[in-house]
């Protein structure tokens, strides 16, 4: 029995693995679906829907806690300005991690991830 589950250690030192974190949070955030492993994909999963969260309710406070975690100007500003609006009337469950097959080299499993209200460029174009 393990009380107290903690994090997936990944292989990594703290600072790095926070760091490998931050940088897949920043990039899922951005571009709003990115490939990786599944046991990273699981752990991308616990820092970005918190952030998201923070997102939903607009404050000064909530902008600088979210700028501490992802030290990111550009990334903050998409999730004030886009993102909490978009998912306001969602009660969590904002990231989609989708089985992606193996990789090449090592057959490490893959994760296809993902905001499960992705914009759809093609739509927004059609329009």
């Amino acid at each position: 029995m393990r009380h107290r589950n903690g994090n997936r250690k990944l292989n990594r030192t703290s600072s790095h693995r926070a760091a490998m974190l931050r940088n897949m949070a920043n990039s899922l955030l951005t571009h709003e679906t990115i490939v990786t492993t599944l046991p990273k994909a699981k752990e991308l999963r616990r820092v970005v829907e918190p952030l998201i969260t923070l997102g939903k309710k607009p404050s000064l406070a909530n902008r600088r806690l979210a700028f501490d975690r992802t030290r990111d100007r550009d990334v903050v500003v998409k999730l004030f300005d886009d993102l909490g609006k978009r998912f306001a009337n969602r009660n969590g469950g904002y990231v989609r991690i989708l089985k992606y097959g193996f990789r090449k080299g090592d057959n490490a499993p893959l994760a296809l991830v993902e905001l499960v209200e992705k914009n759809a460029p093609a739509a927004e174009a059609a329009e």
